[in-house]
């Protein structure tokens, strides 16, 4: 064996950046990517991938997952892993019994036992001010963002109000991290609903009247203010609506740290769906209006770069937590809530290349940066994750763009049977991802077991690229 001789080469593919596409290999040591460049120029591989005719990326990134009840720490990552995932970033909470530091351990071991891709954290804030002060040492055990709802009062303490968003953005932005926030008006919400419900309004289609556009302006507009008092970064989680972009397009002109996501489902659906998914259809954000204005400002959006990044917001339930929503879209007959949120981890990256690539013709460069190196610069992994650079982890997709496939519920590897995609003909699909140098994804069957995921001690946000894509 030759002293040069590297474990892995991947020969003969695109290898995009968020920048650039041209015809490269990649050198493997162990986890590490050593070299990128013409074949000739690189050490011989004991494994060689040849990915002629496909693109190689950077290991795609979901920033917004919520994992650990119906899709527990098994699952969950396994279908992420099956979608194209290398890395997901999920949403966890502190009970009544544990502060932020002892439920980041609970939650860690859970997750280092099941997880098969690599994963980090993202803590959601209660309106508890005693909780805040876990929140530098959360920080330090690589927990930097922080997410609060100004929605939901009826749920409790997870609502939370401007005073207390503006204590805890003061603590998080003195301790290095982010604050993330669910910007929709939850007491004009609330309002809404129940008027709604007095007068008989409740089915699904009637859904989104409850939800108008401008209560998710109005909070953003809100957040926005209260980060430029304190200083500190936010991120505005699954934006949906244009009026909310043109405040955070604003903010960032101004030179304020404000970024944002938006989601497939804000992208590719409307509220025609509640037609035929009913309370399947249920998110939060809702679905909005079928005349395509949000759609488009979203897919503009992301293409001009006011839009970092893409993620799934998946949160999945069974049928029969969602069912009673076709009589009551708001409550069932025990008075529980009808559960927001629709299973989307294992849809998102071959839906954005086969819509975003190959029917709106947004170069490929644009998934790099909205699923990669955005994600990793916004949530302090880079240059670790999100590029393909030595130095950088292994972490590889390879998609091949001739590859087609319907998305069918039933095939789908989480607790769901359903899809909101169901029947959507796919042009391009992940066909193998490498995880830290390890093969993850091969063919449509994964090579690694639970476990094999790391956790990823995370830092505070570097500015992400911006401007248009291309």
């Amino acid at each position: 064996m030759s002293p040069q001789e590297v474990d892995t080469i991947i020969r003969g593919g695109t290898i995009v950046t968020s920048s650039s596409a041209f015809e490269a290999s990649v050198a493997i040591q162990g986890e590490t990517i050593v070299g990128v460049g013409p074949e000739a120029t690189l050490p011989p591989g004991k494994r060689v991938i040849d990915a002629t005719g496909r693109y190689v990326l950077p290991g795609a990134i979901d920033v917004h997952t919520h994992f650990g009840h119906h899709d527990d720490w098994r699952i969950g990552p396994q279908a992420a892993a099956y979608g194209g995932l290398t890395t997901v970033i999920n949403f966890i909470s502190a009970g009544p019994d544990n502060d932020l530091p002892q439920a980041i351990e609970q939650r860690r071991q859970e997750a280092d036992r099941d997880s098969v891709v690599d994963f980090g954290f993202h803590f959601i804030l209660r309106n508890d001010p005693q909780s805040l002060r876990g929140v530098p040492r959360a920080v330090e055990m690589g927990v930097s963002t922080f997410k609060m709802f100004m929605a939901y009062p009826k749920w409790g303490s997870i609502w939370c109000p401007d005073d207390f968003i503006a204590e805890a953005m003061e603590i998080i932005g003195d301790s290095g991290g982010m604050a993330q926030v669910h910007c929709e008006s939850g007491l004009v919400i609330d309002y809404l609903e129940q008027r709604q419900i007095r007068e008989e309004r409740v089915r699904p289609s009637d859904f989104l009247a409850s939800h108008p556009d401008w209560t998710e302006e109005e909070s953003a507009n809100r957040a926005l203010k209260i980060a430029e008092l304190t200083g500190c970064p936010v991120y505005v989680v699954h934006l949906s609506a244009h009026l909310a972009l043109e405040r955070i397009k604003e903010s960032q002109a101004a030179g304020q740290q404000v970024w944002t996501e938006t989601c497939p489902q804000y992208l590719l659906l409307s509220d025609a769906e509640m037609e035929r998914w009913g309370p399947f259809a249920k998110i939060g954000p809702p679905l909005r209006s079928a005349d395509g204005m949000n759609q488009e400002a979203m897919w503009r959006g992301s293409r001009d770069g006011f839009i970092s990044c893409v993620a799934s917001d998946h949160a999945s339930f069974d049928r029969e937590q969602k069912e009673a929503g076709w009589k009551n879209i708001f409550f069932d007959g025990e008075g529980k809530t009808i559960p927001y949120g629709a299973p989307s981890v294992e849809t998102m990256v071959p839906l954005m290349y086969s819509e975003g690539v190959v029917k709106r013709g947004l170069p490929i460069t644009w998934m790099a940066r909205v699923l990669s190196e955005n994600p990793a610069r916004l949530f302090g992994l880079f240059p670790r994750k999100g590029v393909i650079q030595a130095g950088a982890d292994a972490d590889i997709l390879i998609i091949d763009p001739n590859r087609e496939k319907t998305i069918r519920g039933e095939e789908q590897h989480v607790t769901a049977d359903y899809t909101l995609y169901e029947d959507w003909k796919i042009s391009g699909w992940p066909v193998m991802s490498l995880l830290r140098g390890r093969v993850l994804l091969n063919d449509g069957k994964l090579e690694l077991t639970p476990g094999a995921g790391a956790y990823l001690a995370r830092k505070g946000p570097l500015p992400p690229i911006a401007g248009p894509a291309g």
